[in-house]
């Protein structure tokens, strides 16, 4: 198993608080954000949280380069914000500078986390995933939060020998009182090269294993149709996402890509009060948009 690099943590102003430092340190690091930023709400005054999750198609070298330039991509992240609500984005396919440019557009009180994806070769060395233009730094997947992030984790999970190794991320919104996670998983057979197995039963049974029973809101591109038996996938499904908690879209499933798939998810463990599919327009997936009642359960 590759070691995966420490998720980067930025507080407002595009500081580095944190890419080598052990857990701990790294939430009382954030924690010192919060008396910087104000008093954050409990969960009880809190109420509704709204969660999105966006492939935001950032990457040019995979299959991107007709889906809208950075700025298309940055005003929709903002959009998904301003008028949609989001106070937590689990963001795929996306680029270290869009992420930090939205950030600090939408104000001081926003945090951010960010992995890259890595490369291997046949020979073991791994190099990271860059976005293909200039300035944009490395693709990967990210948190962007209204809220300080804590106990900021990239969750391990089995990953092809070689190629393309994505994965997952986590944090803590202690506003919220929720853990939220970003997931993107392998696709099965789409891979160049063909990645030598299905890694999506082991990366869902990881996910649902970093999360708590009740108060988290978790999901991102699970490159999976939902389980049924239209699906010839659905084994891959362990039974929590679906038995133990609810998905945002779960008895409509309605597509969240071009290819008239639903591959995108959003599960929670609280009251679901709301969910919505925005097509951004600059993106083949569209975004995924949770509204969920923080003060029950």
């Amino acid at each position: 198993m590759l070691r995966r690099p420490a998720p980067v943590f930025r507080a407002p102003g595009g500081r580095l608080l944190a890419a080598l430092l052990p857990a701990v340190a790294l939430a009382g690091l954030a924690m010192a954000g919060d008396r910087r930023t104000g008093t954050v709400p409990s969960p009880t005054e809190a109420g509704p949280l709204t969660v999105a999750t966006w492939n935001m198609c950032g990457v040019h070298g995979w299959n991107c380069a007709g889906t809208g330039d950075s700025d298309a991509k940055r005003e929709q992240m903002e959009r998904l914000a301003t008028e949609s609500g989001a106070r937590v984005m689990l963001l795929q396919e996306t680029c270290a500078a869009d992420v930090e440019a939205v950030r600090d557009v939408l104000g001081p009180s926003w945090h951010s986390a960010f992995q890259p994806y890595t490369r291997r070769d046949s020979e073991g060395h791994r190099s990271t995933v860059r976005c293909g233009a200039s300035g944009r730094g490395d693709a990967g997947y990210a948190l962007l939060s209204a809220y300080p992030l804590t106990d900021v984790r990239a969750v391990s999970s089995p990953q092809p020998d070689t190629g393309v190794q994505r994965g997952i991320l986590c944090a803590f919104v202690a506003a919220y009182n929720v853990t939220v996670c970003t997931a993107h998983l392998t696709p099965h057979g789409g891979e160049h090269p063909p990645a030598e197995r299905d890694f999506r039963s082991d990366q869902l049974a990881a996910l649902a294993d970093a999360v708590p029973e009740r108060r988290t809101v978790y999901g991102g591109d699970l490159n999976v149709d939902p389980p049924g038996e239209h699906n010839p996938d659905s084994w891959v499904w362990p039974e929590r996402p679906y038995g133990t908690h609810r998905e945002c879209d779960e008895g409509s499933a309605r597509a969240t890509h071009d290819s008239r798939h639903k591959l995108d998810y959003l599960f929670t463990g609280l009251l679901r009060t709301g969910c919505r599919v925005i097509d951004t327009g600059v993106s083949d997936h569209r975004a995924l948009v949770i509204q969920v009642d923080s003060r029950v359960g």
